[in-house]
């Protein structure tokens, strides 16, 4: 997902709360400092000089400062990691953030100035394919989308008409109902996968033979323009330009969406599927 460009930034906001390995830091407390980048497009906001059309500095600034003083972790990492989660699940104009918590009291007897972590964390655009040859197909699909739309760390933007299509592989099997569908999440891919698998579990999802009959088949197609050849996830899905149960639904969600492997859009890869 492209990302946005502007950026709005704070800087020095001092927090006093109760995070720490040692059980004084915990019981005592100390001040942090927090530096935030929030990104986002300030564009309407600037042309309706409107707050209702931005992101509130001053609202951001509480949020933080209340949540960082509600809970407590031992870890700065543990910290700035629900931190970002937080910020990006409240403020949905906030598209990305870089957070930084700096810890200026922390338990180090040598000289020094401050430690600190920093980590950037946003939205993700995601492709995933959905597929059922058993029992109540649309039932699985559409339990699928369901329990994706009710996961705080997704949102469903756009699902495709859903298709009947034969099955794939050479296994005799009942036909599919395929669709595919467009999301952002916070996860990483293989969180994602994660997440998916939780899913098919829970269709009580059986992998007894390859490429054979399944409730409920979910695959991450794409996410961002992310390649990576990984054992437990290949991006982008190694056979998806071989599918035409995959390449229908991604050409009828996002024609023009360019494969980051073979330079094709979903468009074009349908098209040279032979007929």
């Amino acid at each position: 997902m492209a990302r946005k460009s502007d950026e709005i930034r704070i800087r020095g906001l001092r927090v006093f709360a109760h995070h720490g390995v040692f059980e004084e830091e915990t019981r005592l407390g100390q001040m942090f400092v927090v530096n935030a980048t929030l990104y986002t497009s300030t564009r309407q906001g600037g042309l309706a000089d409107c707050l209702e059309d931005t992101i509130s500095y001053a609202d951001v600034c509480v949020f933080l400062t209340e949540y960082l003083q509600r809970n407590t972790w031992k870890l700065l990492e543990a910290a700035v990691e629900h931190s970002c989660r937080a910020l990006l699940l409240r403020f949905p104009l906030i598209h990305e953030v870089e957070l930084e918590l700096e810890k200026p009291s922390a338990p180090i007897p040598l000289p020094f100035d401050s430690v600190s972590v920093c980590v950037r964390r946003g939205w993700h655009r995601a492709f995933v394919a959905l597929g059922s040859n058993m029992g109540d197909k649309q039932g699985y699909l559409d339990g699928a989308v369901d329990a994706l739309r009710a996961d705080e760390c997704v949102r469903v933007k756009r699902v495709s008409s859903y298709r009947v299509t034969a099955p794939y592989g050479g296994v005799e099997q009942d036909d599919f109902l395929n669709a595919a569908m467009e999301i952002e999440t916070l996860y990483d891919p293989e969180e994602l996968l994660d997440a998916l698998h939780a899913i098919e579990q829970a269709a009580r999802r059986e992998r007894l033979i390859h490429w054979g009959p399944r409730t409920l088949d979910l695959d991450v197609l794409f996410y961002d323009d992310l390649v990576q050849d990984d054992p437990t996830l290949i991006l982008p899905h190694p056979d998806l330009h071989n599918r035409d149960f995959v390449l229908g639904p991604m050409a009828e969600l996002a024609p023009n969406f360019v494969h980051p492997v073979l330079h094709k859009t979903m468009k074009q890869l349908l098209n040279e599927l032979p007929k």
